[in-house]
């Protein structure tokens, strides 16, 4: 057992379990793009009844993370059980960025040896791509412009029809990535404007504009909503709903200021719902839990042995009701999304307190003015941070030029605009946290946690530019790091 792994988990409950199961429950595994917890079931004033009724009759997580906040590496994580630095896929796969090896262990592969016919509907986004041998894919684009969407619960129909066996199938929606589409096909059938909201708090920015992306973007995921509906009528019109497990979550944030691309809460933290047969219903827990966990948790539904490598833990036990000792710290990460955004990072909360860790201080973040350009908003920078407080305009310099240390305070600042790290009142839990940090980097071989390295990866990666789709090549970082 790993040097961290038996301080967090003493008992060593959750790296090795195996079940009687003769006939392993199926896995519905639903998976949404760019999108944190602005659901209805989660508190946000929108109508997502078919989300909201999954999470009364299973389990919510209050505090479900994403290891990085990125398609492709957030979708490699999921599936490989490993964090971005351990399993290689760093930034976009259409970027040309890539895991390590298409050996690498990961769920299709385990469910496939335990007999379980396999699934995608939907997008991979992940190099390479034959290291997931599916049995059945359909809709491989991203369908960004959200085309023909009834298609995906046809497909699934199709599916859940011809499975013979027990079954995993991973639906990959597009909504609610960027563009926000106001409304597909009549849906939602009564959008949102920028009249009817306020803009998404963690920006900070009520501005009119911001207020009109925020209801365009509500408008996807009351759309994906009814896409999530369809979908589960169809797994009980198929009378395979009482022996299936039914998973959600989004990959990462909405590709909003201070979400995607970034390591503050509205990048990682995701919704998560699982609805397990048998379980205890209407859960909302609040232990720090990651996407990490669910390759251990699909192994533990399959009856299979939970591969030692993985760094996650099953979630079974939360699930139906019980409360086993968890993990004190969550952590995260960051490298680069497209070769515009560089920025290594590193993070770690526990129950209330987060601290993000930038080596590059002094460096510019590039993914600032990225995320800040014309590309996405209309309103110049100088407009939009003129409409914010004094302490949220602090909070976007210190995003454009970040200090060594971050800290804030997620019970009193839950939205990170108030830094602490230099507050001397907290710095015992800074020193904690940054131990707890350097443990995990340590216990996960993080190249990172030497911080010459991480000047080197940002110069490499901005070395290869943006002009043509290439990526910094980081196995080869890895071996002569």
């Amino acid at each position: 057992m790993s040097l961290l792994k038996q301080i967090l988990f003493p008992l060593g409950l959750g790296v090795l379990s195996i079940t009687a199961n003769t006939a392993p429950l199926n896995i519905l595994f639903i998976v949404s793009e760019d999108n944190g917890p602005e659901i209805g079931c989660y508190g946000t004033p929108i109508d997502t009844p078919h989300l909201d009724q999954l999470a009364k009759e299973g389990t919510l997580f209050r505090n479900a993370y994403a290891p990085q906040a990125g398609c492709s590496q957030s979708r490699a994580a999921f599936l490989t059980g490993l964090y971005p630095h351990q399993n290689g896929q760093i930034g976009l796969a259409t970027w040309k960025y890539a895991m390590y090896s298409d050996k690498t262990k990961n769920v299709v592969k385990t469910l496939k040896q335990e007999g379980y016919q396999t699934g995608i509907i939907g997008k991979l986004h992940i190099n390479p791509g034959n290291a997931f041998p599916f049995d059945f894919k359909a809709i491989p684009k991203a369908n960004f412009n959200r085309r023909g969407m009834s298609a995906y619960t046809e497909h699934a129909k199709r599916f859940f029809g011809e499975s013979k066996k027990s079954f995993y199938l991973q639906v990959n929606f597009p909504d609610a990535h960027r563009p926000f589409i106001r409304q597909i096909d009549n849906l939602p059938a009564k959008p949102l404007t920028g009249k009817d909201v306020d803009a998404i708090p963690y920006m900070g920015i009520n501005h009119p504009e911001l207020r009109q992306q925020t209801a365009d973007y509500y408008n996807c995921m009351m759309r994906l909503d009814t896409h999530i509906g369809q979908l589960l009528r169809a797994l009980e019109d198929s009378d395979r709903e009482k022996d299936t497990v039914v998973v959600y979550i989004g990959d990462h944030g909405a590709d909003l200021l201070r979400g995607k691309r970034t390591s503050y809460e509205g990048g990682v933290k995701i919704p998560m719902i699982i609805r397990w047969p048998g379980a205890k219903k209407g859960q909302r827990r609040k232990e720090l839990v990651s996407t990490l966990d669910l390759y251990p948790t699909f192994c533990e539904i399959a009856g299979t042995q939970i591969p030692p490598a993985l760094v996650g833990r099953s979630l079974k036990s939360i699930v139906h009701g019980e409360t086993p000792k968890w993990r004190e710290y969550l952590f995260t990460e960051f490298h680069v999304h497209s070769n515009h955004n560089p920025w290594p990072q590193r993070t770690v909360r526990d129950a209330r307190y987060k601290l993000i860790h930038n080596p590059l201080s002094g460096e510019t973040n590039p993914g600032y003015a990225f995320t800040m350009g014309k590309k996405f908003f209309a309103t110049s920078e100088a407009e939009l941070l003129a409409a914010a407080n004094e302490q949220v305009r602090a909070a976007y310099l210190l995003m454009k030029e970040p200090p060594l240390y971050e800290l804030y305070d997620l019970q009193s600042d839950p939205f990170e605009f108030k830094n602490l790290a230099d507050n001397p009142v907290h710095a015992m839990t800074r020193a904690q946290l940054i131990q707890a940090l350097m443990l995990w980097q340590k216990d996960t071989e993080d190249p990172l946690k030497h911080p010459k390295l991480a000047h080197k990866l940002f110069n490499m990666i901005r070395d290869a530019g943006t002009a043509k789709r290439k990526a910094l090549d980081y196995k080869a970082f890895m071996k002569i790091r």
